[in-house]
């Protein structure tokens, strides 16, 4: 591969895997918006624009990747995108909420592609120092597309109105997909597929489910990511109305994911000395430590402490985050090498349902405080920590 044709390469894959980032942060400055233009009367629903996408994801994750295996990376990434512009499109026309929340579900789902095989298209194409260093270059892309999302969110919603978000999220994902058919040649020949095979898929869950360190480490995903996505959920509400931040909503949202940004920088570079598990080990911890101290500022101030305060527990809580990601995700596929596509695909099925479930618990006990948001991501954290020391107490025994 030349490197003008490595250079557009990296860009497309980013883009490619931009299309689920921008379709859930570019979405949080709106939802407020949407909610009352549809007329939802429960201040809660609105969270539901995006844990439905999130939904629709957990889906699209267990099927696409075992289908590009049988089908081919083209055709299943067209399906996606086909299946995504049909959901944005619905979005974009809604007049009701439930029409919304179907094109939301449905366009999450077709998202999932895009996302899941491009890594795959990668994977194909090249290997070793290669490999890494497009990957790098990826996760730069995938890092930035959170910090700024919301503000280019926050500008469209101010000139104009939510239903143009969805329209240049379809402008945005049609360029991607033209330039895609375009360019990309088929990176998996014919005689390399295998046939769709739901008892494989199968098979995989059951190995997957009974190895203690690829169970304990998938739980610990979801755990996290629980958190997480009751923090999307709720942002909207406790920055932009609770604290009245209005469009200094962006800002705060930006400081956050460059705090995941740091700690995934750091992690890359520290990772080799220190160890997946030792910085695991201690980002808990320290996540765990910050949250029981919130807890109690949280007690004393009604629920409502300083906004500088609740800035600086986010920022440590998703720098702790951005150091778990990644390593947990890896720990969780180490004993699966043999079959490491489809336990892929289930180890993201199963912690996506569990985070979904999760993420929704905490974005539907918001009560005007912040309370909720704290206890999840200390209660889950300490179910994280929990499922890791299972997992690592189990380990020797299968060495």
């Amino acid at each position: 591969m030349t490197s003008s044709r490595n250079v557009e390469f990296i860009i497309l894959v980013a883009l490619l895997n931009a299309i689920t980032a921008m379709s859930i942060d570019t979405m949080l400055p709106a939802v407020g918006a949407i909610a009352n233009d549809l007329g939802v009367a429960d201040p809660n629903h609105r969270q539901f624009i995006i844990t439905a996408f999130f939904g629709g994801m957990t889906f699209g994750t267990l099927i696409f990747g075992p289908l590009s295996d049988s089908i081919g990376r083209k055709p299943a990434i067209y399906a996606g995108i086909l299946i995504y512009i049909v959901g944005s499109f619905l979005c974009f026309g809604a007049t009701g909420f439930s029409a919304m929340l179907i094109g939301r579900f449905i366009a999450g789902f077709g998202a999932a592609s895009p996302r899941i095989v491009s890594m795959a298209l990668v994977r194909d194409g090249l290997a070793g120092s290669s490999m890494a260093r497009v990957m790098s270059f990826v996760m730069t892309v995938f890092m930035i597309v959170p910090i700024i999302a919301p503000s280019i969110g926050q500008v469209v919603l101010l000139a104009f109105n939510w239903r143009v978000i969805f329209a240049g999220l379809l402008a945005m994902t049609l360029i991607a997909g033209i330039w895609f058919a375009w360019r990309q040649e088929e990176t998996l020949p014919k005689d390399k597929r295998r046939p769709f095979s739901i008892s494989a898929l199968y098979r995989a869950g059951v190995e997957s489910c009974r190895h203690p360190v690829t169970m304990g480490y998938t739980l610990a995903s979801g755990f996290i990511f629980a958190a997480l996505i009751g923090y999307l959920g709720t942002s909207q509400q406790i920055f932009a109305e609770l604290y009245q931040q209005g469009p200094l909503f962006a800002f705060w949202f930006a400081l956050f994911a460059s705090a995941i940004a740091i700690a995934m920088i750091l992690n890359g570079r520290f990772v080799m000395k220190i160890g997946m598990r030792r910085i695991t080990k201690y980002a808990i911890r320290l996540s765990l430590i910050v949250s029981l101290l919130m807890l109690v500022a949280v007690y004393f101030t009604n629920g409502l402490p300083p906004l500088p305060l609740l800035g600086l527990y986010c920022f440590v809580i998703f720098f702790c985050n951005g150091l778990m990601f990644g390593n947990y995700n890896a720990l969780a596929l180490e004993p699966m090498g043999h079959i490491a596509g489809m336990a892929s695909s289930v180890s993201g099925f199963l912690y996506s349902m569990m985070s979904f479930a999760g993420g929704s618990l905490i974005g539907q006990a918001f009560n005007g405080t912040v309370t909720p948001l704290v206890i999840g991501f200390g209660g889950f954290g300490f179910l994280a920590m929990l499922s890791t020391e299972w997992a690592e107490a189990r380990r020797p025994r299968l060495l």
